[in-house]
């Protein structure tokens, strides 16, 4: 089935024989030429050929019966009709025939069967008798008048042939009319489809389904042929015994092989196909499979739904405004392109019930807003046809112009009370194909310091660009070819509604990065890990009071490149990331580990108690045998491990070292590890927000014993005192309480009116800008 579903085009008529079913009480007897002018090869297909007509032919004792008889130089009864009942066994045994060489005697095995009758058959009138004769058309011998004699007892004769078969013996033994009598093994779809129909058009069987029908067509029948051709004279020497020998001239003649083709009628039986009444949705290809089953290869975005039915959905409320590139820098098709893509998402995602607000522009030398935002709130069809309406304003691609006209003009709120719908978030989608002619840097900035957020999509080419106006990675989605551009829709829906929870922005986490710096990564994609690293940060509210991050570098030994407490905001951050050097050599993951739990996740190196912590390792799995008894142990400590894992990995031996699934994250390449950041983000989020044991790690040194009393938490000392047994005294034992961290404090007085001081601050902003 599948090698026809391949062809689907074909499948209409091709994959119709593989449901139909003779099911009457016939008797068919296949004589297969097994002679040395056909060969090894063919006689495998013509085997083929047997086991595929089977199929068709409901196998069993008071059905259909099937024997064979092979010939060469003689004929021999590889098996009689009733040999087998069902026809798993009857294919099984078809296989298994050997191919046993000899001259083509067609005519004895003709007579073999005139004497003999039908092996195993059951020899009644009221029987129908079919043979098969499978050869290549070059009988050794007279073989025209024991087929008559054959076919005047009433067996129907059809003619299969091999290889290039002499088509003018073969339809001198079939039956007539010999266009439903004669066939080509080599086509066998079309063979074995033939065969059914005519067995159908005899009345034999029933085997043509409810819904097909039999029909003829035109096709061809090929042949080799020898064809002796006169070169020309040449001298030569003539003479005979007691005769002097003379010269004379003498014909050249050269034989080659040709090929011929013959035009002539075929039968096959036709079905319905499923795909005709067009059931795949927004662009599904349909394919078939058989007469009745189909599946639809979906676009992006609608793989989820048998039927191509939306399976994105806007499902977050935002007020969202696509910027579309339409200068003279870039071309007509490239201006459709952009749209053919803006109304394929809109299509995808935007749906009537959608919450959040839809908003159009152009810009080229000038900027125009074709849509406000919510101008066409629940009504999809108006805001595809206003899609359809937009032209290239042309002129230069003035981006950093555009940007600032869309912040003033693109959003404007209706005459209702601000704290109702001005607490949306605003997003500017920025969809570029040309470098900008003017300043991006300082227009993206006056955007984003009015609360929009910058999502930008372009080439590969415009990646800094694009970095640079939206000024941060996460919200830069680039492409390769233009032909990839589509396939973007489901990472554009999830960057666009993930702007206001963007990370983990106001939660508390010690994170710490681990990066494979070995040769097996390679120096260039060292330098992807470290982008990789500075995407996922910028994600954090890195401070001394929220935020904290630390980056290790290892090969077989591990280098701490900046510790928790070493920097004091996100952008240093970025900056420090370039200081990790490529190291090479051989790599050890779980040398990095042990160093991780001893000199990075401590007290003494800036880790926090009361703060939940995570590491991550960025891996291509290779050096990980000795890696997962200390990743155990940091989770013993409270500590949250996830795995980065990419390219041909050890799946397995990764898993132990993350511990579950809910921990490992598989990558392709280094190329899709941008495809993966949110991932991992979610991931790290929904474990620094669980509740903080405060003993986990343990924040008591010196072999201090942690102990929980309501939300703090107590050291009992040996030998040492202070809060976390820092000091030697020369007490047996001290204890100290624990006051909440100072920076907690300070996040659980700001955390009751965040949200109240957010909405003012955003008003405060639209007001200035206003």
């Amino acid at each position: 089935m599948q090698e026809c579903l391949d062809r689907n085009y074909f499948c209409v008529f091709l994959c119709s024989w593989e449901v139909m079913q003779c099911s009457a009480v016939i008797d068919i007897l296949f004589l297969m030429d097994g002679s040395y002018s056909i060969g090894k090869g063919t006689f495998e297909r013509a085997k083929h050929y047997a086991v595929k007509l089977c199929e068709a032919l409901n196998i069993a004792s008071n059905k259909v019966r099937v024997g064979l008889i092979q010939f060469g130089s003689i004929p021999h009864l590889e098996f009689p009709l009733d040999s087998f009942s069902t026809k798993q066994e009857l294919k099984k045994h078809l296989k298994k025939i050997s191919y046993r060489g000899g001259s083509t005697q067609t005519g004895l095995a003709l007579k073999y069967v005139l004497k003999k009758g039908f092996p195993g058959g059951r020899n009644s009138s009221s029987v129908p008798r079919v043979a098969v004769l499978l050869s290549d058309g070059r009988s050794q011998g007279g073989v025209v008048q024991a087929a008559a004699q054959l076919k005047q007892t009433g067996v129907v004769l059809f003619a299969v042939g091999l290889r290039y078969p002499k088509w003018e013996e073969l339809h001198a033994l079939a039956s007539e009319p010999v266009e439903s009598h004669v066939f080509l093994a080599d086509h066998f779809h079309d063979a074995v489809n033939g065969l059914s129909t005519s067995l159908s058009m005899l009345s034999f069987c029933s085997a043509t389904p409810a819904g097909c029908r039999a029909e003829s067509f035109p096709c061809e029948r090929k042949t080799l042929e020898t064809v002796k051709e006169l070169q020309g004279n040449f001298m030569c020497w003539k003479g005979s015994k007691g005769y002097a020998p003379s010269t004379s001239l003498c014909p050249l003649y050269r034989y080659r092989k040709v090929y011929r083709r013959h035009q002539t009628v075929c039968h096959r039986t036709v079905c319905s196909d499923p795909c005709d009444s067009q059931p795949c949705l927004n662009g599904g290809t349909c394919v078939s499979q058989g007469l009745e089953l189909y599946h639809c290869v979906c676009p992006p975005g609608y793989g989820s739904d048998p039927h191509c039915a939306p399976a994105l959905s806007l499902d977050c409320s935002i007020d969202l405004l696509f910027l579309l590139e339409g200068s003279a820098t870039l071309t007509l098709e490239g201006f459709l392109r952009l749209k053919s893509f803006l109304k394929r998402f809109l299509q995808t995602v935007v749906g009537s019930d959608s919450p959040s607000k839809v908003g159009l522009a152009v810009f080229g030398g000038e900027t125009r807003v074709e849509a406000q935002v919510g101008r066409f709130k629940g009504n999809t069809r108006n805001l595809l046809k206003a899609v359809d309406a937009l032209q290239p304003p042309g002129g230069l691609p003035l981006a950093g112009q555009a940007l600032r006209h869309v912040t003033r003009h693109g959003f404007v709120s209706e005459p209702v009370f601000a704290d109702v719908s001005d607490d949306l978030p605003r997003v500017v989608v920025l969809l570029a194909a040309t470098p900008a002619a003017d300043d991006v840097v300082e227009a993206s900035k006056y955007a984003r310091d009015r609360e929009i957020f910058l999502i930008g999509v372009g080439p590969e080419r415009l990646k800094a660009e694009l970095n640079n106006i939206t000024g941060n990675p996460q919200r830069t989605l680039t492409y390769s070819s233009p032909d990839r551009l589509v396939g973007k829709i489901p990472e554009l829906k999830a960057k666009i509604c993930s702007v206001d929870t963007q990370g983990c922005l106001g939660h508390a986490a010690d994170l710490v990065f681990a990066l494979d710096a070995s040769v097996g990564v390679g120096r260039e994609n060292f330098a992807t890990l470290q982008d990789f690293v500075r995407s996922i940060s910028v994600q954090f509210d890195v401070n001394r009071d929220v935020a904290q991050v630390a980056l290790v570098a290892y090969n077989r030994r591990a280098t701490t490149v900046f510790g928790l407490d070493a920097h004091e905001s996100g952008s240093a951050i970025l900056k420090a990331v370039g200081e990790a050097s490529y190291m090479g050599g051989g790599v050890s993951t779980g040398a990095a580990l042990l160093h991780i739990y001893s000199k990075v996740l401590t007290v003494a190196n800036g880790a926090r108690p009361g703060v939940n912590k995570a590491v991550v390792v960025v891996t291509d799995g290779s050096g990980g045998d000795d890696a997962v008894v200390p990743a155990q142990k940091i989770r013993d400590s409270g500590v949250s491990v996830f795995l980065v894992g990419i390219g041909d990995m050890q799946r397995d031996k990764l898993l132990m070292i993350a511990g579950s699934e809910e921990y490992m994250i598989s990558v392709p390449s280094y190329e899709d590890l941008k495809y993966f950041e949110d991932v991992l983000v979610q991931m790290v989020c929904s474990e620094v927000r669980k509740p903080v044991n405060l003993c986990k790690p343990n924040p008591c040194m010196h072999d201090g014993i942690c102990t929980l009393s309501g939300a703090s938490f107590r050291c009992l000392c040996h030998g040492y005192e202070g809060p976390h047994c820092e000091r030697r005294s020369g007490k047996n034992s001290s204890r100290g309480d624990v006051p909440k961290p100072a920076g907690l404090r300070k996040k659980s007085r700001q955390r009751k009116s965040h949200q109240e001081l957010l909405r003012h601050y955003r008003l405060h902003c639209r007001r200035h800008a206003a």
